[in-house]
């Protein structure tokens, strides 16, 4: 229990030294993610990336990779909020912080991106900032409790959900349910559709690891880093037993596949997303922690870059998307004399000289990320130079 002592408002913002490896990383994984995001609205394909008995490897590994992205961001939001708490040492101001900042960030999610992504609001978008703000509202209240009842939670979670069932159909009555656990789906609300990408359940269980993790993130290095590669080694050992057995861990199982070797281990790779799956969680956070144990000390300038990045994430987020959709808006009115949202819209409605192109998307990718340098350079140090309360909410 965090003792109650001076405001958060007392606490300059230079004051307390930044922890490189999570700047690093997350600064990594959204450089990662604007490669998902530019293949959503620039190659979009009528089979799913993830099929592996049909889809190019590379254009497996494009959406594959991307996978780290989530469970990454939501478990480094998890070691923010521990180590927030800990600067401001005051239990009810941080309570009082998840609990603004989350629905602050489910308003944003249902206004602003939704609007960005989908040209319209004909259709409102649940994705993983609307995960992550639940999961702070969710935390504002679990950080009250003792440290073994949130490990418990933690562990119940991302190691028991896959137990249990999808609810189906989803009702008035078990929708609230859905919403924990169910993958994708589409819940009407007032009339109008929700899109429901993120469950708030399991994404919950990895803001907790997280924050769970937090207390390793005021070690002495060699230590911190013992941990997180034990840890991190540990669970990729277990990915790969739990995988080769499709015992449990995963409603997918992988088989042999009649291409050969490469998509059978594209198979065995091809873990669930939505909801993330126990199996899905140990592989690419097993990676994850690995990552944190290696970049505490980088240097560079690839590092200095990716750090400017990890520092402005949600700016970063938003500005990212802000260009990748509206490139995509002024590229298919030229192209094919209409706006075409590849990225929602039905297969059925694309222009029938509409052509995939793997290239297409990871040129937009370099120009979009290259761009997206200065104006969050810019952002960075603004941060760094004021100490404006709402800053803490962007």
């Amino acid at each position: 229990m965090l003792p109650s002592v001076t405001p958060a408002a007392a606490t300059p913002r230079a004051a307390t030294p930044r922890v490189q490896a999570l700047d690093v990383v997350r600064g990594l994984v959204m450089v990662i993610m604007a490669l998902d995001h530019s293949r959503d609205f620039w190659n979009a394909t009528p089979v799913r990336p993830e099929d592996v008995a049909q889809v190019p490897a590379l254009l497996f590994f494009t959406r594959w990779i991307t996978h780290f992205c989530a469970p990454t961001f939501v478990l480094l939001s998890g070691c923010s909020v521990y180590l927030y708490a800990q600067k401001r040492q005051n239990l009810p101001a941080v309570s009082r912080f998840l609990l603004t900042r989350g629905l602050w960030l489910i308003l944003l999610e249902v206004v602003l991106l939704t609007f960005i992504l989908a040209w319209s609001y004909q259709l409102t978008l649940l994705l993983v900032i609307w995960a992550i703000g639940a999961g702070m509202v969710l935390l504002a209240g679990l950080l009250w409790l003792p440290r073994w009842l949130l490990v418990a939670l933690a562990f119940g979670i991302l190691v028991g959900h896959n137990m249990a069932p999808p609810f189906q159909p989803i009702t008035a009555a078990n929708a609230g349910w859905a919403l924990l656990h169910n993958g994708p789906f589409v819940l009407p609300v007032l009339g109008q559709p929700v899109l429901v990408a993120y469950s708030v359940g399991p994404w919950l269980g990895v803001m907790l690891a997280g924050y769970l993790i937090g207390p390793w993130f005021e070690l002495p290095l060699p230590e911190r880093n013992r941990r997180l590669r034990w840890v991190g080694a540990g669970l990729l050992v277990l990915f790969g037993l739990l995988r080769a057995t499709n015992w449990y861990g995963d409603p997918g199982p992988w088989s042999e596949q009649p291409r050969g070797l490469l998509y059978t281990v594209l198979s065995f790779l091809n873990v669930t997303k939505s909801p993330p799956s126990l199996l899905f969680v140990s592989l690419t956070l097993g990676v994850a922690l690995l990552v944190l144990s290696w970049v505490e000390t980088a240097a560079g300038r690839l590092s200095q870059i990716l750090r400017t990045f990890g520092q402005v994430p949600f700016f970063y987020y938003v500005l990212h998307f802000a260009l990748i959709s509206s490139a995509a808006w002024v590229w298919t009115t030229l192209a094919f004399g209409r706006a075409v949202n590849f990225a929602f819209a039905d297969v059925k409605d694309w222009p029938p000289t509409y052509g995939p192109s793997l290239a297409r998307a990871y040129l937009v990718w370099a120009l979009v990320v290259l761009t997206m340098y200065w104006p969050c350079r810019w952002y960075q140090r603004f941060k760094q130079r004021h100490t404006y309360w709402w800053l803490s909410y962007l």
